[in-house]
């Protein structure tokens, strides 16, 4: 039976790895326009802070969910 469980727990573990680079992949793909937008604009301040802030949105979208599934994960069970 334990077997089992450190089959099932090695298999959760892979997806979770697989899982976790392809947030990143999709943030870089997200993130790859902005900063090409950025380079045709020729840097204006403008172009920069637009780019900022959709980068810092992209970044939050990729990590605040991270946060958030070890915030659920850190919540101590009571036994009673």
């Amino acid at each position: 039976m334990t077997e089992v469980f450190s089959t099932l727990g090695a298999l959760l573990l892979k997806v979770g790895i697989v899982a976790f680079v392809a947030n990143e992949v999709r943030g870089f793909i997200l993130a790859a326009p902005v900063l090409y937008g950025m380079y045709l604009s020729g840097g204006t301040m403008m172009a920069l802070w637009l780019g900022a802030c959709s980068l810092v949105g992209i970044f939050l979208s990729v990590v605040a969910p991270l946060f958030i599934a070890r915030k659920f994960k850190l919540i101590p069970v009571r036994a009673r």
